[in-house]
């Protein structure tokens, strides 16, 4: 059965979507995305990612065109429509449609789409064996706080992770990990989760706060600052996080293994204790 998706007001076949090629989300890449995790059929973080929509469009000048109610909203009834039970909402909106111009449009309708993808979330196999990561220069350009669609550098350096052999890459500039290509990073070393602190040089990302909360709430110890890539191989373990993804092991980087090359016990506790508040609070 083909999805429902959804644009500017309607629900309709995928196969009948269509936005325009003046649209500047298309043109410019000047658009905004969220990305919400559903499991049994509820959303995971959805006020944080409602938030951070607000800031990501307040940034770069745009107005929300939709309240939280009606986000909210929409995010049900699309996940109903595709009786989604597990897997992702992504939602974009743009600056809206006007003829080519490096000039943002003075007054342009934004488009809203949202759509659906069944994945994996809950019970992941790369959760029970860990991925691997690569080190690629980070050149993304200087507001990575902001989620816009500008994805193509990461996806580059995601293809350059595969053709060496690896899941993925850590992002590096001068000599220290920003971030993954679509997730935050994190090292633990004497049972300290060490992970980059809150800039412009990484995504605010909404499951990278509730995890280090639920980490405090537990009383472990969390230090926010930069490490390299050498810290990193010296590591007990290592792990991403992400909406995708929730809490992921990583068990080698550049070809180093992390201890036995094993998942390691705090992202298998902090995985756990994620999903478990997760479905708590799922909405």
């Amino acid at each position: 059965m083909s999805r429902i998706v959804y644009v500017n007001g309607v629900f309709l076949p995928e196969a009948e979507a269509t936005v325009s090629i003046f649209d500047r989300g298309f043109l410019m890449a000047d658009a905004v995305y969220e990305v919400t995790a559903v499991v049994e059929g509820k959303l995971i973080d959805f006020d944080g990612h409602v938030r951070r929509l607000g800031r990501s469009l307040s940034e770069l000048g745009m107005e929300n065109p939709l309240d939280a109610d009606d986000l909210l909203g929409l995010h049900r009834e699309i996940v109903e429509r595709n009786v989604l039970e597990e897997g992702l909402v992504y939602l974009q909106i743009t600056r809206g449609v006007a003829d080519r111009d490096f000039a943002y449009p003075e007054a342009a309708t934004p488009t809203v789409v949202l759509f659906t993808q069944v994945k994996p979330l809950s019970e992941n196999d790369q959760a029970k064996t860990g991925i691997r990561v690569v080190s690629v220069d980070d050149q993304r350009w200087g507001r990575r706080d902001i989620k816009t669609v500008q994805l193509l550098y990461p996806s580059m350096a995601k293809m350059e992770a595969r053709a060496r052999g690896a899941d993925d890459a850590w992002l590096v500039q001068d000599g220290l990990v920003t971030e993954g290509t679509s997730n935050n990073a994190y090292i633990v070393k004497g049972g300290a989760i060490i992970t980059r602190h809150l800039s412009n040089d990484i995504l605010h990302g909404i499951t990278r706060a509730a995890v280090l909360r639920y980490a405090r709430e537990r009383q472990m110890k969390i230090e926010e600052r930069p490490f390299s890539i050498e810290e990193a191989q010296a590591a007990d373990e290592a792990f991403i996080t992400a909406a995708s993804t929730f809490v992921m092991p990583v068990v080698a980087i550049d070809g180093k293994i992390l201890g036995d090359g094993t998942p390691g016990p705090v992202a298998r506790r902090l995985r756990a204790i994620y999903l478990d508040e997760g479905r708590k609070a799922a909405i």
